[in-house]
């Protein structure tokens, strides 16, 4: 038996990993939910082959890569992402990862790839423990919020060429706010006067919400600097507007693709005082009673940048988004 640990904060990642193992590869799975799991692991020797995550809380995938070469512990490390980033994949490959290969990724490549790396040896009986595994339940939470992690991913990657930089990707925050909750929260964001913040909705297939992109006024100029912006006709707004629509452009297409539904998205509009919020909250209160929060917070490596990304869904989408994650829960 090959000892294979599978490192991914997400239960969902995991199954479909485990799902997507080889049937005939002898191997002992153990799973880790963060990187100080799969470290132990690995020195417990529980890890000669290891499928890892990147973005985890508490100890990173880097960081993993990093302390196997620190403490010279020999481990075949594979990393299954959804930074898809080219920076990322130059990095992983540097600290001495095998292979990369990006979220959601193809059941035929894993093999394909473990066959080219030459860890699948003669065909044996994969451990009960791999099959127990695979048939873990999954819950609603984790589901999306996998699915939100690969969209976040796709967006940084579009982000860091457009900047030239590399986004450092948070793990995304997902809870269901009563709309008094999302009020509070809104009208903190409007008070400060040092954000400026950009709001899209979209629509489609019975769900419906809003993207709200903030952004920290001390930032905007560096900001520009990055954008390295020619014409003094080409405004601060201007350039908002157009950094909002490719960031949340690429997150809202990419859940879209994983759920399999078209969203129709409407222009982007800067919110401006407490006013804006309060109409925003007024005119969506009836269908906010309850409304599914992912909140995003992207920031910049080597830069003193940082905007953060609401995807808020109203009530009536849960339903929806239920049902079309229940491929992936079961």
């Amino acid at each position: 038996m090959i000892p294979l640990l599978v490192c991914d904060d997400s239960n969902m990642a995991r199954k479909q990993v485990l799902r997507a193992l080889p049937v005939d590869w002898p191997v002992s799975v153990t799973e880790a939910g963060n990187g100080r799991e799969a470290m132990e692991a690995i020195r417990r020797g529980l890890g000669q082959v290891v499928l890892l995550d990147l973005t985890m809380p508490e100890m990173d995938g880097y960081q993993v890569l990093s302390a196997l070469r620190a403490e010279g512990l020999k481990a075949q490390v594979i990393v299954i992402s959804g930074d898809i980033q080219e920076e990322a994949v130059r990095r992983v490959h540097e600290l001495g990862a095998l292979a990369f290969l990006k979220k959601p990724f193809d059941e035929n490549l894993l093999r394909q790839t473990l066959s080219q790396l030459g860890l699948l040896t003669k065909p044996g009986q994969a451990s009960l423990g791999s099959r127990l595994a695979a048939n873990t339940v999954i819950s609603f939470h984790d589901a999306f919020r996998e699915t939100v992690n690969v969209a976040i991913g796709r967006a940084a990657a579009l982000i860091a060429q457009v900047l030239g930089v590399f986004v450092q990707l948070p793990v995304p925050n997902v809870n269901i706010l009563e709309v008094g909750e999302l009020h509070m929260a809104l009208t903190d964001a409007s008070n400060s006067k040092q954000l400026t913040a950009i709001c899209q909705g979209f629509i489609g297939s019975g769900i419906a919400g809003e993207a709200l992109l903030m952004f920290h006024d001390s930032e905007i100029a560096d900001i520009a600097q990055l954008m390295q912006r020619q014409s003094p006709d080409y405004s601060d707004l201007e350039m908002l507007l157009d950094l909002s629509s490719v960031l949340i452009g690429a997150c809202l297409s990419s859940i879209a693709e994983q759920i399999d539904v078209v969203f129709s998205q409407g222009h982007p509009q800067i919110l401006g005082q407490h006013a804006a919020i309060d109409e925003l909250i007024r005119v969506n209160s009836k269908r906010w009673k309850k409304t599914l929060a992912v909140e995003i917070s992207y920031s910049l490596e080597g830069h003193d940048i940082r905007f953060d990304l609401l995807l808020l869904f109203t009530e009536d989408s849960i339903e929806r988004l239920t049902h079309k994650l229940a491929y992936l829960m079961n």
